[in-house]
């Protein structure tokens, strides 16, 4: 492996009495891998055919928030701006897979030479972005994060260049794409990187070389890392890290729908969505068919599970040449949320689903059809079913829909008090603090630190505590921040059911802000609807090894895999009508103060 194991702190952990099952008949046994690909992490699980989880191994890496660039053309700041090193993240995987293997082993079980693990799924954080050339393996740039908002002006140019009499602007592009021109998106950082970065504009003028360029999403890179052949010593220059070579290039219809490239009727990139978002860069050709982008710079859309995406090269797990999961089939591809849904069982239309991570996402299965929203929410592709191991049919079913709301910022305000204003010492905190005094006495926090994410859109907006008087304390800021997130689930719970017209019977939940008990019942209080947790948290990483496993056979349906799901706890809403209704009215009033606070002049 290409990095120090030292570098990075690895947290392995071990179901015993699953472990010991295993070892007492290991030839019977079939294990799925999957990697999950977070916004500040990477994990690994081993999952059984039965649904359980024998292992988790999680990574941390570093977050890169530039104070200055010389890439920023607006001005020396870079506030809002959000990286990750993308061989930082390959190395979290990699380091993962190994010491998981390592720590079993030392249990007893041997992964390094056995063919009990049958496929790994991966899934992803969505929309970072990174590009580099297949030939020469240099990266041009670090990945630029879903949630940095450098691109911000990078849409409203989009939008400008794409303006329409009859067309709100953010929706110039909704028709085909079911999404709005946001910096949320793939295709933005895609115009970015290339109006701003010289040796990528140089690749993508050169004949030779633009056939090399490659643009991915997180799972797009892993993949093409897992999957290749790691570059010999002489091509590299003082150690300089390079991507390997010969990798699979590919994304799935999930991850591919995030981009604003992709057209949901036909599944495939659209060349006409790529010179809209592309035509004004800097490097545009104006020759038609050759414009800056070529479909070839852009990964093979495949369904999300399917048996054919590609197999692991090995990765190693000593310096005497070991490696683990060589010819292991990678068996499915799903962004980080798609996944969710599918691991929380979310598999017919009107079933929904709420992830609170570093933001917070709700997605509603809406069947085989694209619903188009009219209040601000998402269209996007679920999932689709592809090619199964040993199965004659070949053509993939039909993609599964689905409705989103995206919200940027729920676990991350936590982070916010205590990384930034040392409010808290930990999240672990927050709980006990919330609950040691009776409201936040009609003050609220509104977390729009990067602007204001579905259904509202609005970028202008800025991060404000509104309704301080002098008796508010600590207890109360910590109370409002649990309280926001709830309160943005249900701005985007409200817009589902109006664009579906389908009255949701409950939420499930997952991610760690779940392990909350006072912020799981003010969702239910606020959403006036149970809230349902289910026995593994892990419902993202589940969601990937579930559909890989229904790839090479494990699982043979849907169906079967629906059984496994099960729930733990569920809060029903016990707040009194009135609470609610003057709870819900303080928010909004709240969300009014946020607007507006960036024009051109800041």
């Amino acid at each position: 492996m290409a990095t120090s194991n030292d570098k990075y702190a690895c947290k392995v952990r071990i179901d015993d009495f699953i472990l010991s099952s295993i070892l007492s008949d290991p030839e019977a046994a079939s294990l799925i891998g999957s990697i999950d690909n977070g916004t500040s992490s990477s994990r690994f699980l081993l999952i059984t055919s039965s649904g359980k989880i024998l292992s988790t191994a999680q990574v941390e890496y570093e977050q890169c928030f530039p104070s200055s660039s010389p890439y920023n053309k607006v001005g020396s700041s870079c506030a809002g701006w959000h990286e990750h090193n993308p061989f930082a993240i390959w190395d979290s995987v990699a380091i993962c897979m190994v010491k998981t293997v390592d720590e079993l082993f030392k249990h007893g079980l041997d992964l390094s030479n056995s063919s009990i693990v049958k496929a790994v799924g991966i899934t992803n954080q969505r929309e970072t972005t990174v590009a580099w050339n297949d030939r020469t393996g240099r990266v041009y740039y670090n990945a630029i994060v879903w949630d940095d908002t450098r691109t911000a002006a990078t849409a409203d140019t989009i939008m400008k260049e794409n303006k329409q009499s009859d067309v709100d602007p953010q929706d110039v592009l909704r028709a085909k794409t079911g999404l709005p021109v946001a910096s949320y998106f793939a295709a933005t950082k895609v115009r970015w990187l290339i109006d701003n970065i010289p040796e990528l504009q140089r690749d993508l003028n050169s004949t030779e070389e633009r056939e090399h360029v490659r643009f991915g999403t997180m799972d797009t890179w892993i993949v093409y890392m897992l999957t290749g052949y790691k570059r010999s010593v002489v091509e590299m220059d003082n150690n300089e890290r390079l991507a390997h070579i010969g990798g699979e290039f590919k994304t799935d219809v999930s991850n591919a729908s995030r981009w604003l490239f992709m057209n949901l009727e036909t599944m495939s990139w659209d060349e006409s969505l790529v010179e809209a978002v592309c035509k004004g860069s800097n490097c545009w050709s104006g020759d038609e068919g050759s414009g800056t982008v070529p479909l070839s710079a852009l990964p093979k859309i495949v369904p999300s599970s399917d048996c054919t995406i590609g197999t692991i090269h090995g990765v190693a797990c000593s310096d005497e040449g070991t490696v683990a999961f060589k010819n292991v089939i990678v068996g499915s591809i799903l962004g980080d949320q798609q996944a969710a849904l599918f691991g929380n069982n979310c598999v017919l239309p009107g079933m929904a689903k709420c992830t609170y991570g570093t933001g917070l996402f709700l997605l509603m299965n809406s069947g085989v059809k694209p619903m188009t929203s009219t209040q601000g929410l998402l269209t996007t592709v679920a999932y689709q079913i592809g090619k199964r191991l040993g199965s004659e049919e070949s053509d993939p079913s039909p993609p599964i829909y689905a409705l989103e709301g995206s919200v940027a910022f729920s676990g991350s305000t936590i982070n916010w008090l205590r990384d930034r204003v040392d409010l808290i010492d930990s999240a672990a905190e927050t709980e006990q603090l919330a609950l040691s005094v009776t409201s936040s006495e009609n003050m609220y926090l509104v977390p729009a630190f990067s602007g204001l994410f579905a259904p509202h859109w609005r970028p202008d907006a800025r991060g404000c505590m509104v309704g301080l008087t002098a008796s508010h304390a600590k207890a109360h800021i910590v109370r409002a921040a649990l309280e926001s997130s709830a309160y943005q689930a249900r701005e985007v719970f409200e817009a589902m059911t109006r664009d579906s017209n389908i009255n949701l019977k409950e939420l499930r939940v997952d991610g760690g802000a779940t392990a909350n008990k006072f912020m799981m019942q003010f969702q239910a209080d606020i959403l006036d609807t149970p809230v349902v947790r289910p026995e593994y948290l892990e419902t993202t990483g589940m969601g990937a090894g579930f559909a890989a496993g229904l790839a090479v056979g494990v699982w043979d349906s849907l169906e079967e895999i629906s059984k496994m799901w099960k729930s733990d706890v569920t809060w029903h809403p016990t707040m009194a009508m009135e609470e609610r209704a003057k709870c819900w009215k303080g928010w909004n009033k709240a969300v009014e103060r946020s607007l507006g606070w960036v024009d051109d002049d800041n």
